[in-house]
C-alpha cells in the first residue's frame, strides 16, 4: 500500500539520512528534505535496496516529492 511504502521511505530516511520528522507525500526532496546530490543518491540506493526495485534515469527525472517516489515504487512493485 502507499502507506507501507511511505513508512519504508521514512525508515530509510531516518536510518541513512538522519531525518527525524514525519514524511508527507507533498514534501519536496531537495527543498524540504534539504537533500544534495550525494544525499539524493544515498536515498535512491537505499530505497532500491529496501523495496528491491531499480530506479532508472527516467524515474529519477519524474521524482520531485516524496509522493512521486511513492508512486514510482508502487508502479515498480506492480501495484
Amino acid at each position: 500500500t502507499e502507506e507501507a511504502i511511505l513508512a519504508g521511505i521514512e525508515e530509510v530516511a531516518r536510518a541513512h539520512l538522519g531525518w527525524e520528522e514525519p514524511l508527507t507525500p507533498d514534501m519536496r526532496l531537495v527543498e524540504d528534505l534539504r537533500l544534495d546530490s550525494v544525499r539524493l543518491l544515498t536515498l535512491a540506493a537505499e530505497v532500491e535496496n529496501r523495496f528491491r526495485v531499480f530506479l532508472d534515469e527516467l524515474d529519477e527525472g519524474a521524482i520531485a516529492t516524496v509522493g512521486d517516489l511513492v508512486s514510482v515504487i508502487r508502479r515498480k512493485l506492480g501495484g
